[in-house]
């Protein structure tokens, strides 16, 4: 066999062992080894190959980032600070109609802001707004589907771990990724209000009627004072992560670790954990980075399997020649992106697409910071998606209630999906919605 047919065969063998039941780190791993195998006659050769592959993946001073910037997202799911978001963005939107919703959306995207994990997201809200959204009226359907569709500004408000991996895959700058993120992320959070609101006014069956919330007993100034105390941390810790980037004052690697100890001072000053909370946390990161390690490791190898393969270069000829253009191009990627969200997460299906995709985008000059948004977000709408949907299997596992079946959530989460993909297309078609502040 040609090296092209060694390397077509390769996806088959990956999503054939994924779907058996195989990690996706594992698969990638052994399939590569085999593949270099295949290609050179020599396994020795092919194992030395893929053991430089694990050695040097990890060793950039950038993957630091990872370990960091987990801890702080455990820390604060730990320490009830949704709850606090939740509280405040309620006080807020209350007296919109669908305000509790608008209300979720809102506390998921400051959530999201200090996180950067949307199943923490989708865990915390599905215990904090769901029983709220469905004790007012509105149907279990409609609750399980508002946080599940706003749990994905968890991977695209910074900082988030799908950046940060494209980031590490790609060779592109985190933190130009997170500023990038940015403008994508609130275009989302707004369009999910959007969305409630209109669904909520024309479509009553679907979302139920709420009863009105009565407005809160406290005094002016006891209603200040609590929501300053929730608030205020929050806004500090934001300001010290994301203005330390952006203000050049941090790399993203110090940042994390500027944000996971201020995220602990936060949590211990407000007596939220203790001592074997922090670590059932820090041991939780360490679990993890380590996969987060292997899944790393193991696409790296398979990126140097598919160059010695060939596989990138045909393929990125045959899209030339065919003369499909990027807009094309990208259409097409991330129609298979969204495709693949039905069988596999998130992690998965970057590691296996950009070794692929990422020299084609390069020969056809795409930007690659907005490339990776685009890859994100197109990425993210298969987490709401049947057959997976991660965030929509968390979201049932969450939920204390027997009524709201898996069916449910899946079909509540269906209108953000489809937001999901007219945000994506704005993306694509007016690019400085994610590169204007870079």
């Amino acid at each position: 066999m040609t090296g092209i047919e060694i390397g077509l065969w390769s996806l088959v063998g990956i999503l054939g062992l994924i779907w058996l039941g195989m990690h996706v780190s594992i698969a990638l791993a052994l399939v590569s080894f085999l593949g270099v195998w295949a290609l050179r006659d020599n396994a020795e050769l092919a194992a030395r190959l893929l053991s430089l592959a694990a050695r040097e993946s990890i060793s950039s001073y950038l993957f630091g980032v990872v370990p960091l910037f987990v801890l702080m997202g455990l820390v604060v799911s730990r320490a009830d600070i949704g709850r606090d978001t939740f509280d405040v963005a309620n006080r807020a939107f209350q007296r919109l109609k669908g305000g509790l919703g608008m209300a979720t959306v809102g506390a998921n995207a400051i959530f999201a802001a200090i996180t950067g994990i949307s199943i923490a997201s989708a865990a915390v809200f599905a215990k904090v707004a769901v029983p709220e959204m469905t004790r007012i009226g509105y149907t279990g359907r409609f609750a399980s589907g508002v946080v599940a569709g706003s749990s994905v500004l968890g991977m695209m408000i910074p900082p988030s771990l799908l950046l940060i991996l494209y980031g590490i895959i790609a060779e592109q700058s985190v933190g130009h990724l997170f500023i990038a993120g940015i403008g994508p992320g609130l275009a989302l959070a707004l369009a999910f209000c959007i969305g409630i609101g209109v669904m909520v006014r024309y479509f009553p069956r679907f979302t139920g009627v709420a009863t009105p919330i009565a407005p809160t007993s406290l005094a002016p100034v006891s209603l200040l004072r609590d929501t300053s105390s929730k608030l205020l941390p929050i806004a500090l810790l934001i300001v010290l992560v994301l203005g330390g980037i952006y203000g050049g004052i941090f790399t993203p690697t110090e940042a994390g670790a500027i944000g996971a100890l201020g995220a602990i001072v936060i949590a211990l000053a407000k007596r939220r954990i203790g001592p074997r909370t922090l670590w059932q946390v820090t041991l939780e990161t360490g679990h993890i980075t380590a996969s987060i390690c292997f899944l790393i490791i193991a696409a790296t190898m398979y990126s140097r399997f598919l160059s010695l393969s060939g596989l990138p270069a045909f393929l990125t000829d045959w899209v030339a020649t065919r003369d499909v253009g990027v807009y094309g191009f990208i259409l097409l990627y991330c129609l298979i992106l969204v495709v693949l969200g039905t069988i596999l997460d998130s992690s998965s299906i970057m590691l296996i697409a950009l070794p692929l995709v990422l020299p084609i985008a390069q020969a056809m000059q795409i930007d690659m910071i907005w490339f990776g948004i685009i890859t994100v977000l197109a990425v993210e709408i298969g987490l709401l998606t049947p057959p997976l949907g991660l965030s929509v299997y968390v979201i049932k596992g969450a939920i204390d209630d027997q009524r709201i079946s898996l069916g449910d959530v899946f079909a509540g989460a269906a209108p953000f999906a489809l937001i999901m993909v007219m945000v994506l297309g704005l993306v694509i078609l007016f690019p400085a919605i994610a590169t204007g502040l870079l």
